[in-house]
């Protein structure tokens, strides 16, 4: 098995200007440690030129309090140099399994 530390990142909702409607995602990184537990990749033909890149891994990172209350929030992780989405969240105390998917192409702090 493979040892895991990086950021997670998490999207907290703000309203841009006190009363203005509009609201943003400002993104939030927590580093943790964890372990790899599957470590898959495979093509997608996507609409460009190129094939897009989807990784079917699972990720299980150690948790604290922030992570526990706030999982509905995770959008990415940063594992091998890049940020990847996160698909789907399986809460399993003490721990976060963390199923990724696609390159993530949102905010970043």
């Amino acid at each position: 098995m493979t040892r895991f530390y990086g950021p997670v990142g998490y999207a907290n909702s703000v309203e841009t200007a006190s009363g203005s409607g509009v609201w943003e995602n400002v993104i939030t990184e927590v580093p943790y440690y964890g372990d790899v537990l599957r470590d898959t990749k495979k093509d997608q033909e996507g609409s460009g030129l190129n094939d897009d890149i989807v990784v079917n891994n699972s990720i299980s990172i150690v948790t604290d309090e922030y992570a526990m209350e706030h999982f509905f929030k995770i959008k990415y992780v940063m594992w091998e140099g890049e940020r990847w989405t996160v698909t789907n969240v399986e809460v399993k105390r003490p721990r976060l399994i963390l199923t990724l998917g696609g390159v993530y192409n949102g905010s970043t702090p």
